[in-house]
């Protein structure tokens, strides 16, 4: 397998998958790990647990493949099936495996518990094969050639496969007449749609550099926008195409790599040894969940008020209940006394407060769902606006609790430019 553009492809086996009970995150991140050799997957199949369907979907993978890898499968109940397809497929028996025994002893040893006959199922593998080590989980992954591809088995167990993909990572690099590792520039952008940043690239950059792959990868509430090389020699390219599109996007980057805007807006305040409160309603405290998911988060971040109700806003955080009464929960001078009222309880240098209606129930005429009122800022400095982001109500919640975050953000950082979004969602 010295070939460096290897055909690769996945086979992901479990009725769970299947049904929906489980949703398949393995396959990205086996396919995301490739990358980093730039291997791309040619194909990925799912089949439930069905001996001979898995068996024929494997021998025919086998036979058009340079690498297979199957991920499931490896568990001690009857539906754990992979070393009985790869057996059959390969033409040989089930034998323990002394080193899959090993690994098990070891592994219910050190948990004080019984190696009963059911865990047992897990050192019987296809003669031959080889081990594929497991640091954390029960069951070893194994392998073995079929014809002239390499099959590699692995654990259905998220964490598990993540712990050995570093293993079979570097195993494939070795292998690889040019063990060189794809070079992934990630940038983290917010208010910005992939249609919207792909038009802007098209009429903004015309030389875009063909060594240097734009990729994009969509998610709430925000976008990735990937800039990877398979060569150093092109590094100056990508360095020229990164200028370009901090100048195309300009304040919409928030960063590089796993930066979030939580992590982005932790990281200001520290620098200047401030804090910051929340006020929150229509999100329901996400926006103080998304900041304390940050490990360090307290030294920035003290305290949070979930205020759904409107006696609680005014017993609270003391908003007027004439104001209350007279403008509805959902209007600026209420969303306004939350921020001042989180701020006078904390102590904090800043605050986001939100109010709105999520839905799908709720809506008005002149206030229907997905209007939400933001206030940010600082006691001195305090700005407010009312958007309309009309989706799906949990949609609705990361994407209005991203915009808080996003304002004080720009709040900090000294930004007076308004987002694009603003023009498409401000009411």
């Amino acid at each position: 397998m010295a070939e460096r553009h290897l055909k690769v492809q996945l086979l992901l086996t479990g009725n769970e998958i299947m049904s929906g009970d489980t949703v398949d995150s393995n396959s990205a991140l086996i396919a995301r790990r490739l990358g980093e050799l730039a291997i791309t997957v040619h194909r990925k199949v799912t089949v439930g647990d069905d001996v001979a369907l898995l068996q024929a979907e494997l021998a025919a993978m086998a036979d058009d493949s340079d690498l297979v890898i199957v991920n499931g499968g490896l568990g001690p109940t009857v539906d754990d099936l992979t070393a009985e397809v790869l057996a059959r497929v390969t033409g040989v028996g089930l034998e323990e495996h002394p080193d899959a025994l090993a690994h098990l002893q070891d592994w219910c040893g050190r948990r004080r518990l019984p190696l009963n006959a059911a865990n047992l199922k897990q050192a019987m593998l296809p003669a031959g094969a080889g081990i594929v080590p497991n640091p954390i989980g029960s069951a070893v992954g194994f392998e073995m050639p079929v014809g002239s591809c390499r099959v590699i088995c692995t654990p259905g167990v998220p964490g598990e496969l993540a712990a050995m993909l570093d293993g079979i990572v570097a195993d494939l690099a070795r292998r690889m007449d040019r063990p060189m590792q794809r070079s992934i520039l990630r940038l983290q952008t917010f208010g910005l749609g992939e249609s919207t940043a792909q038009q802007m690239i098209s009429d903004g950059i015309s030389d875009w550099p063909a060594e240097v792959e734009l990729g994009f990868r969509a998610g709430a509430p925000q976008m990735e926008i990937k800039l990877s090389i398979d060569d150093s020699a092109a590094l100056p390219a990508r360095q020229r195409c990164r200028e370009q599109l901090e100048q195309l996007f300009g304040d919409h980057i928030i960063g590089e790599g796993d930066t979030t805007l939580a992590t982005r807006v932790l990281e200001l305040l520290r620098e200047r040894g401030a804090t910051l409160t929340t006020a929150e309603s229509c999100t329901g405290g996400l926006i103080a969940s998304m900041l304390t998911r940050i490990p360090g988060s307290s030294e920035a971040f003290h305290a949070g008020f979930v205020t759904y109700a409107n006696n609680i806003k005014h017993t609270v955080l003391g908003v007027d209940e004439q104001v209350l009464a007279r403008e509805g929960a959902v209007s600026e001078p209420v969303v306004r006394q939350m921020a001042l009222g989180a701020i006078e309880r904390s102590g904090a240098q800043y605050a986001i407060a939100v109010s709105g209606i999520a839905g799908p129930d709720g809506g008005t005429p002149e206030k229907p769902v997905g209007t939400v009122w933001l206030a940010w800022g600082s006691r001195d400095n305090l700005r407010s606006l009312c958007l309309r982001w009309p989706v799906e109500r949990t949609l609705f919640q990361t994407m209005i609790a991203a915009a808080g975050l996003d304002m004080i953000r720009r709040t900090l950082l000294g930004l007076d430019s308004e987002p694009r979004y603003f023009g498409q969602r401000r009411v």
